[in-house]
């Protein structure tokens, strides 16, 4: 690995293609999915409210402009000199006529300091069109499309109300790294359902496909959420780790994990007036450390168990 980390690393990687240093900005489009607008389905993802992951200067009503405008002044505070990606976070950010998707990325682009894309989306949101133009642009600025495939069963995706299988995952990973294009993917760990094996094997599956980033979050019990009110009825059907357990359970996942996928986070860190549980009371670069001192306990590393070297 490099710089003797145990597993692949994202802020390396993203050293090895900058020569300065780069910051993420999230940025809320206005979009929604297609299992929320009656396409697929209503509701969204059981476990979903997006205020989990909109920061406070993401707001639909301001413009793209806008958002990058108070997130560059957030962060240029501290380093002036710094560039940015742009990340289109909230919803499905490929679910809208092509057109009107292009201008809001180029409009990202134009705003000075941006040097690329981090575009977040569905596998089943995907066109050949759209990805022609993410082909096109990929081949002078920074595109990574991350999609949330959230789990490899398609008996979770079903409980879950994805409204997607897995074989469109594998189906939309392929066809967007075939073109040349960073490929990443969020996962969940410890979906309801879900055996510690069976979580296990998620990145034996994973290890398969031609990802570049992999995204581990925690199952999170969110207020106003479907799921938190399934596990008000039936706790049973839930198991939520304690942070000593999962951080064991992801050093399991990392194991079988291949070498070349680059890990960007081992958790989420959802605002504290809407998480239920887990509260670790830990932040993410806290996790992190303890993730790390426990691989150097077990003596291991990222793919030592893995059939993909």
């Amino acid at each position: 690995m490099e710089n003797g980390r145990p597993y692949r690393d994202f802020g390396d990687f993203l050293r090895g293609i900058f020569p300065f240093k780069v910051q993420k900005i999230s940025v809320n489009a206005g979009f929604t999915c297609p299992n929320r607008d009656g396409t697929k389905g209503f509701g969204g993802c059981t476990y979903c409210n997006n205020q989990t992951f909109s920061p406070g200067y993401c707001h639909t009503e301001k413009s793209v402009t806008e958002q990058l405008e108070e997130g560059v002044c957030f962060f240029s505070r501290k380093y002036p000199e710094m560039k940015y990606l742009a990340y289109f976070q909230a919803y499905t950010n490929t679910y809208d006529e092509l057109n009107a998707l292009i201008a809001k990325y180029e409009e990202a682009l134009s705003f000075p300091g941006v040097v690329g894309l981090i575009v977040g989306t569905r596998p089943d949101c995907m066109s050949d069109a759209l990805l022609d133009y993410f082909t096109q642009l990929s081949q002078k600025t920074f595109v990574l499309i991350e999609y949330g495939l959230e789990s490899t069963l398609d008996r979770t995706l079903f409980r879950i109300n994805r409204g997607h299988t897995h074989a469109e995952s594998e189906d939309a990973i392929r066809r967007t790294a075939g073109r040349g294009i960073y490929t990443g993917a969020h996962l969940i760990l410890g979906l309801p359902g879900e055996s510690r094996e069976e979580i296990r094997h998620h990145a034996d599956v994973l290890s398969a496909l031609p990802l570049t980033t992999l995204k581990l979050h925690q199952l999170q019990l969110i207020r106003n959420t479907r799921m938190a009110k399934e596990q008000s009825e039936h706790p049973e059907q839930f198991h939520l780790y304690a942070v000593d357990e999962y951080i064991d359970l992801v050093i399991d996942f990392l194991e079988r994990l291949t070498p070349s996928i680059i890990v960007e986070r081992f958790v989420s860190q959802s605002p504290k007036e809407l998480l239920i549980a887990p509260d670790w009371g830990l932040k993410n670069f806290e996790f992190t450390a303890k993730v790390n001192k426990r691989i150097l306990e077990r003596n291991t590393w990222q793919g030592r168990l893995s059939d993909y070297k």
